[in-house]
């Protein structure tokens, strides 16, 4: 977990030539790049622009070196693309500002941080980025056109080092787990103690400097040392850029000179005491050891519906725990963690069931599987990822499943009227239908006060609720639902989402009803970032030839 610990990725290949071929083609080794040539995905020429705010940024090339520019007025902001962030749905870019309206010593000159758009890969376009800060309402979201003059770091600024890079770049474990200790070791199988300071004056002496014995050291020194830590820059300080071989299997450089000693999954150091309850340390490829390599970064803090499951994507791991599966069953049990998967899950809804009837052997036959469900052994309603993950976590191009495993007859969500996986099938039923049948054949009982409070019209379908919620992640849900089903009675409510003051809602709204209705909204001047008095006009002309024609 030292810095000498680690051999790259490179020293893999000799050996493991097909893991290291495909992990060149998983997103994971594109997660963070420095933006060159063979890295970038995003077109940058002189046609590439969009408007938005009533300004225009446009994306260029100037000699080998990127550039993003905003105009707006007689403001002009010009940005230097140093990085890329991701290569599967979307690329995002960070950079410095280069010209604006700020002295040159402010963050904004001085710091990476995330830029404001985005490249949307399979529609090549640019739009504004999502999930960088707090996703808000339209009048709260930050003006790309006016970044404010003392920016909040993590809030209306990011930079990339102390809030991305930990889990974007392969850095040493050593150095992770002294950055943001409470989400790496957050699922650790054990307890851990980490003697901060011996690390520092060994690994990071020009760190340490004279600071002496560490008793000594006065706190500010000690919230010192780690904070600098956290502005480490991935290219000057990584193993690698990106997710690379050993953000999982740890420093492997003794593996590299000697392959019969296997890497470790379990870290190790002469500064880490584990609590093993005097067992010995198991650093192998078992089942706590595999689980935490992927529940170090996909882990952290979501708004959450009612049963304390993710609205959004990333910390699924997080999501896992709140479930008792995964306490036989691990990550790589559906994921190959060298393998891409593309931008759809490729297994049939049989080799998805086949997963979980290796536990649950009582469901392997069709017959069982009819009983169980109460649904036709072809049907969607056969699926146990249907109904136990059902898709209710927004994942930047689609709704994903949740990786919390749970019962469909959880009462919490259906008594706060969160997305439940009957009615996301059947969107055209109402929440009475719903709890007859759950509680005819599950014996499942649920507050009828609750209820009643939370569902104003129980005989309306249950999904028309959903898409005229308080919350915006149910009403994300709500709307993709809708259009999935094909459900053409509820085109009203859905339209509505095109007005929807989240602009990601009006993006999911938008690619659902264009999948529904066969049509491209931009040939009807609609564009999902668009303010909403731009969008009166487009979203006139759709009511009028899919609603007033009927």
């Amino acid at each position: 977990m030292h810095r000498d610990d680690y051999a790259g990725a490179t020293s893999c290949q000799r050996c493991h030539p097909q893991n290291y071929d495909k992990w060149l083609r998983h997103p994971h080794s594109r997660m963070n790049a420095l933006a060159v040539e063979k890295n970038v995905l995003g077109r940058f020429d002189q046609s590439q622009s969009i408007g938005y705010r009533g300004g225009r940024a446009e994306f260029y090339r100037d000699g080998d070196e990127f550039r993003m520019r905003l105009t707006r007025d007689e403001t002009t902001i010009v940005y230097h693309i140093r990085e890329t962030i991701g290569s599967r749905f979307f690329q995002y870019y960070i950079g410095r500002m280069i010209n604006g309206p700020y002295p040159a010593t402010h963050p904004y000159f001085q710091v990476n941080h995330v830029l404001p758009f985005g490249y949307w890969l399979s529609r090549e376009t640019w739009v504004p980025v999502v999930h960088v800060g707090r996703e808000l309402p339209d009048n709260e979201r930050e003006d790309p056109f006016a970044p404010p003059l003392v920016p909040t770091p993590g809030l209306n600024f990011t930079p990339y080092a102390s809030n991305c890079n930990m889990c974007h770049t392969t850095f040493p474990m050593g150095d992770e787990l002294t950055r943001k200790p409470h989400q790496v070791a957050k699922h650790a199988p054990f307890v851990l103690h980490w003697s901060m300071a011996a690390y520092f004056q060994s690994q990071h002496p020009d760190m340490w400097g004279n600071l002496g014995n560490p008793e000594d050291v006065p706190t500010e020194s000690i919230d010192y040392i780690p904070l600098r830590l956290m502005e480490h820059e991935g290219a000057e300080h990584a193993v690698a850029m990106g997710i690379a071989c050993e953000a999982c299997h740890l420093g492997s450089r003794e593996h590299v000179a000697n392959p019969r000693v296997p890497p470790d999954f379990h870290p190790h150091s002469p500064f880490l005491f584990v609590e093993t309850n005097h067992d010995e340390l198991q650093l192998g490829r078992n089942h706590q050891n595999v689980n935490w390599a992927c529940g170090r970064c996909h882990t952290g803090e979501r708004p959450t519906f009612a049963a304390g499951m993710s609205t959004w994507n990333s910390v699924e791991y997080s999501d896992a725990m709140l479930g008792s599966c995964y306490s036989e069953m691990t990550c790589v049990t559906c994921h190959n963690p060298h393998e891409a998967m593309g931008t759809q899950w490729a297994r049939t809804r049989d080799e998805d069931n086949a997963l979980c009837t290796q536990c649950h052997k009582q469901f392997g036959t069709a017959e069982a599987i009819r009983q169980h469900t109460h649904h036709d052994v072809d049907s969607a309603g056969a699926s146990c990822m249907n109904c136990h993950m059902p898709r209710i976590n927004e994942g930047l191009e689609a709704v994903v499943r949740t990786h919390m495993i749970y019962s469909p007859t959880d009462a919490s969500m259906i008594e706060s009227n969160h997305p439940n996986a009957c009615n996301l099938c059947h969107t055209d039923r109402s929440i009475d239908w719903t709890t007859e049948h759950l509680t005819q054949w599950y014996g499942a009982k649920f507050s009828e006060d609750k209820i009643s409070l939370s569902y104003s019209n129980r005989t309306e379908a249950v999904a028309r609720g959903w898409m005229n919620s308080d919350n915006e992640a149910v009403r994300l849900v709500g709307a993709d639902a809708a259009c999935r089903a094909n459900d053409r009675s509820l085109l009203p409510s859905i339209l509505r989402i095109l007005d929807d003051p989240y602009l990601l809602n009006r993006q999911f709204a938008a690619m659902g009803i264009e999948r529904l209705l066969g049509i491209q909204l931009d040939e009807y001047g609609y564009s999902f970032y668009m303010s909403s008095a731009e969008r009166q006009a487009p979203l006139k002309q759709l009511r009028e030839q899919f609603l007033d024609a009927k």
